[in-house]
């Protein structure tokens, strides 16, 4: 089963969306806005990518320019910050039974495919 974390509102997230549904690839769409990650369902992800919480937040974005730029925080932290702003996670990610990517580029996701 593949699941793409999507935001309808994120042109990156719709060309990921459109790349799966071009190919002819069956999924699940999650709006991970709409039903927010738990802390546990972040982590098991973060496993997947293989990556660390900091690594997937979107530093771009307003409230991390305002309010957590320049300040340290641990995993656990960082994943409890992303937890309660989901605009801050890196998106689309697409996942699979045992990893993930982040579809930004599509190509990313192009390579994910061919190599599961």
């Amino acid at each position: 089963m593949i699941r793409i974390y999507h935001n309808p509102k994120c042109r990156k997230s719709r060309a990921g969306l459109q790349y799966l549904q071009e190919k002819g690839i069956g999924f699940t769409v999650v709006e991970y806005l709409k039903n927010q990650f738990t802390e546990k369902q972040l982590e098991n992800l973060l496993v997947k990518l293989n990556l660390k919480p900091e690594e997937i937040v979107r530093k771009q974005e307003e409230y991390y320019r305002k309010n957590l730029k320049g300040k340290e925080f641990n995993d656990h932290e960082w994943i409890r910050i992303l937890v309660e702003n989901p605009k801050l996670i890196m998106r689309p990610i697409v996942e699979r039974k045992y990893k993930a990517v982040i579809g930004d580029p599509v190509d990313n996701i192009e390579e994910f495919m061919r190599n599961q």
